[in-house]
């Protein structure tokens, strides 16, 4: 149980930092609201009142120690994890406790996982980042869908969003992610990252009824091409966006979520198909939900339950996949009524995504 256990949100005034304390206080544990902002921290402590406040910069080494003195646990909600993610999986080692970040940033999570690899490991400690709806979900339905499997040919993930209003973090890390890229887009293929400046496609994607074909951005490329092939042999992993999703979230007029129920989430609806293909058949596993952000709490906070309890599979850097049970973890959300989810029957390889248009 987690009665009384306590748990360090950075950044936890957030958009889903709030959403990583509600659900933390709603499984039995004790958030810790930290972050950069102390007037935003203590306007969300008058929401949640009795829990610890407690400021933090994060090129303020001291002030991170403080915010996860006596914690059990670390979840960083706050981008660009660019910048958050090193100091505070620094201070996790230095407490140490496990960390769990919720990072969509393909370059910060392949940092965290080349930087912090052996000495998390010599430590015995847990270092989760991408616990989140991009790259952790598609982590956990690719490992499922493997079925114990550790190799295939190719890995795909389709994202049928009905659309994507983002928040101001998004925003800010697309922006940090782009500069560091030097306006490059960037892919998996032949077992690496790949730089480049060709046009995505559009691509017609067959998603499962009751969705069925729809138009999608192909190369939408997201962190499961990190979390993936960090603990399975796919040399090739592509993501796809619906095209009503990527207009949104790339737009520079559309709004930020908008709250349409008591727990604060959006009327977004999410469809996530993952095909996996090898020697001439594929094995699939698709879930669906509710906003993206919501959805993102109850993966990180059953992560962090999971981790405390011991029911871990390795230490280390570690993604979802790698780190837990797979199906029996996203039987765990699907029960609990956070997304439904299930994998289907093995079948020959279907012909691969054709342009829109044809």
């Amino acid at each position: 149980m987690a009665a009384g256990q306590t748990v360090t949100v950075y950044g936890a005034y957030g958009h889903t930092g709030r959403f990583v304390v509600a659900h933390l206080r709603e499984r039995g544990f004790v958030p810790v609201l930290a972050g950069r902002d102390r007037e935003k921290l203590e306007a969300l402590a008058e929401e949640h009142p009795g829990l610890a406040v407690r400021p933090a910069a994060v090129d303020d080494p001291v002030a991170l120690d403080r915010a996860l003195a006596g914690a059990d646990a670390v979840v960083n909600t706050a981008g660009p994890f660019a910048t958050t993610a090193a100091p505070v999986v620094e201070a996790a080692l230095r407490a140490g406790i496990p960390y769990v970040d919720v990072a969509a940033e393909i370059e910060a999570n392949a940092d965290t996982f080349t930087r912090f690899a052996d000495r998390a490991r010599a430590a015995g400690a847990v270092v989760l980042p991408a616990m989140a709806f991009y790259g952790g979900l598609g982590d956990l339905l690719a490992t499922a869908a493997l079925g114990g499997r550790t190799t295939a040919d190719e890995a795909h993930i389709a994202y049928g969003l009905s659309g994507w209003q983002p928040t101001e973090g998004t925003r800010l890390a697309g922006k940090v992610s782009a500069e560091r890229r030097g306006g490059r887009r960037v892919r998996y293929a032949g077992g690496r990252l790949e730089y480049h400046s060709d046009a995505l496609p559009t691509l017609t994607w067959s998603f499962p009824e009751p969705m069925g074909p729809r138009s999608v951005v192909g190369e939408f490329t997201m962190a499961d091409v990190v979390t993936i092939p960090s603990h399975l042999s796919v040399p090739t992993v592509r993501t796809y966006m619906s095209t009503e999703a990527a207009g949104g979230v790339t737009g520079a007029d559309t709004p930020s979520p908008t709250a349409v129920d008591e727990r604060g989430r959006s009327a977004q609806t999410f469809l996530v198909d993952v095909v996996v293909r090898s020697g001439g058949l594929e094995r699939r596993a698709v879930a669906t939900g509710r906003d993206i952000y919501a959805v993102t709490a109850p993966l990180a906070v059953e992560a962090v339950h999971r981790i405390l309890t011991g029911r871990t599979r390795t230490t280390g850097v570690a993604s979802a996949g790698e780190l837990f049970d797979a199906a029996d973890f996203l039987d765990s959300l699907a029960a609990a009524g956070h997304v439904t989810w299930e994998k289907r029957e093995e079948s020959p390889a279907a012909p691969a995504p054709v342009p829109a248009s044809a």
